[in-house]
Formats: C-alpha cells, sequence, structure tokens
C-alpha cells in the first residue's frame, strides 16, 4: 500500500508539474577552421539557452525533475557568413522506479538541420508563425521529447506536445529547408509526428506506456513482472508492423530499446528468448545480428 500511495504520488507529481528540459548540446565543426571557433560558441550557448530556459509545458518541473536529452550538432558545411548546413543526433533519457537506471527513450538521427544563423542573432519562436528554420527543428525536438516523456507515464499523455509539434510542422512547409515535407522522405520529421498522431498508431505510443511503467519501473521489486510486461508489447509492435509495415515509429523504438530488449531477456525462459527472437528478428532487420544472441541457452 505504501508503494501503491508513493507512485501514484510520483505520477501526480509528474502531472502537476513541469516538463522542462535539461539539455545538453554539442556543436562539432570538423571541417572548420579553428578560427571560426568564437561564432559556434556563441551558437552552442544560445541553442543550450533556448532549449533549456523556454516553458515547454504548462508545468514547472524542479531543476532536478527535468527531462535529460542530448543535442549533438555537427556542422558539415558553413559559407562564412550565416547559412550552415549540419546533421544533428538527439537523445533522451528516462528515469527509472526505484533505482538509477536511466533508459533510453529516443535515439534520432536527423540529417537535414541546415539552418541560418548570424553571430549574436536571438532565437525567435512563434507558436502562430514560422521565424527560422532554427528555431522550428529546436522547438520540434523539445516539444517531441516532452511528448515521449509523457507518453511513458500516462496513456497518450503525449498527445498535446505532438500537437505542438505538428504546429511547428505545418508552420514550416514554406521553409526552404528539408526535413518538413511529406514527398521528401518516407523517414523524416513530417512522418514521425504523423504517426505519433494518427490513431493507426496509437497501439506503439500504448506499448511505450506499458514498457516502461509496468515494465521497466516494477522490475527493481519484481523482476519477472516487469520482464513479462516488455514481453507482452513484442507481439503487439509485430501485429502494427504487418499492418504498417516500416513505419518510422516502429523504427524509433527500436533504435532506443535494442539493446536494452537484450538484457532484460538475458534471464528469461529459453522458450522466451526464441519466442521474442523469432518475432524481433522480423519486425527490427536493422538490430537482427544482434538478436542472435537470443538463441544460445
Amino acid at each position: 500500500m505504501k508503494y501503491l500511495i508513493f507512485f501514484c504520488f510520483l505520477i501526480i507529481s509528474h502531472t502537476v508539474h513541469s516538463q522542462d528540459l535539461n539539455a545538453r548540446v554539442q556543436l562539432l565543426a570538423p571541417q572548420l577552421a579553428n578560427s571560426n571557433k568564437r561564432v559556434l560558441d556563441i551558437l552552442e550557448a544560445s541553442i543550450k539557452d533556448f532549449l533549456n530556459n523556454k516553458r515547454w509545458s504548462a508545468d514547472a518541473l524542479q531543476p532536478q525533475e527535468r527531462i535529460d536529452c542530448n543535442f549533438v550538432i555537427t556542422i558539415t558545411d558553413w559559407d562564412g557568413s550565416s547559412n550552415f548546413k549540419a546533421e544533428a543526433q538527439i537523445q533522451s533519457n528516462r528515469p527509472v522506479f526505484n533505482s538509477s537506471y536511466s533508459s533510453t527513450l529516443l535515439n534520432i538521427s536527423d540529417k537535414d538541420f541546415d539552418f541560418t544563423y548570424s553571430e549574436g542573432q536571438p532565437l525567435d519562436f512563434s507558436e502562430q508563425n514560422y521565424i527560422s528554420n532554427l528555431s522550428s527543428l529546436l522547438a520540434f525536438y523539445a516539444y517531441l521529447i516532452t511528448g515521449m516523456d509523457y507518453d511513458t507515464f500516462s496513456k497518450f499523455g503525449g498527445t498535446p506536445y505532438f500537437e505542438k509539434a505538428q504546429t511547428v510542422l505545418n508552420n514550416a512547409q514554406t521553409a526552404p529547408n528539408g526535413g518538413w515535407k511529406a514527398f521528401e522522405n518516407l523517414r523524416n520529421r513530417f512522418w514521425l509526428i504523423e504517426n505519433l498522431t494518427n490513431k493507426s498508431y496509437n497501439p506503439i505510443r500504448e506499448s511505450l506506456y506499458i514498457y516502461h511503467r509496468e515494465g521497466l519501473d516494477v522490475m527493481a521489486e519484481n523482476q519477472s513482472k516487469g520482464r513479462k510486461a516488455v514481453l507482452s508489447v513484442i507481439p503487439q509492435l509485430q501485429k502494427i508492423d504487418k499492418q504498417k509495415q516500416g513505419s518510422i515509429l516502429n523504427q524509433i523504438f527500436f533504435t532506443a530499446k535494442a539493446d536494452e530488449i537484450i538484457n532484460i531477456l538475458g534471464a528469461a525462459e529459453p522458450q522466451e528468448k526464441i519466442k521474442a527472437y523469432n518475432a524481433l528478428s522480423v519486425i527490427d532487420p536493422a538490430n537482427s545480428l544482434k538478436y542472435e544472441i537470443l538463441k544460445k541457452p
């Protein structure tokens, strides 16, 4: 009963307080001369300030409760003025109840992270209008990270934040930069947020909740029960994969979770491992070699 009361408090506090970010930002420019370092340092600080000092929800978390995330932005080309070509790796993590373990929730590579920026330029953002590609990119991922986190604490709790990310995307449809439009790529920002706001993919979002709240969060107290909850989402994901083959949302899930799933299944019964392997190697062929270890007794 004491555990139940504390856990209810945890859920309520997560809902009542803010989902602000604790973003670590790293700006890399391996192809640029050291003489440009000052501009990049100022840009890195501006991005960090933009992510960490804006309210991305209506709530108010304590500093130690913010969502941990990483933005590694690699500048691939710069015209020496204000035009940057870049790629980004965005990752977010979620704490696991009653443990020191932090679970990777999101691990996305964005190859279309191009933007314009002049030294000292403020990163202005509006929910009503497109102002710049950089602020739109950062806001889009801030809302995405917040929504994913909320989805793991309450079923479909991330919906308001995915809708905000959808608004950012809609406003950016006139932007000349890539990644915002449906016809450009089947695995870009457009299709990611389309999947997250499309009810056909709700079983994947529900699986995120079960995996974390009924799986990872109970493993410290009952490892077997937690592992069974994690295993229970695999058939659901397999069903969606058959209906919506190649879904970017399934890919996002397994990019973040493949290694973790393997570790969780380490203590499973041999027949459970084989059953999981047969499903996972089909749903997630990109990681099929990793799953081979599940065939070992």
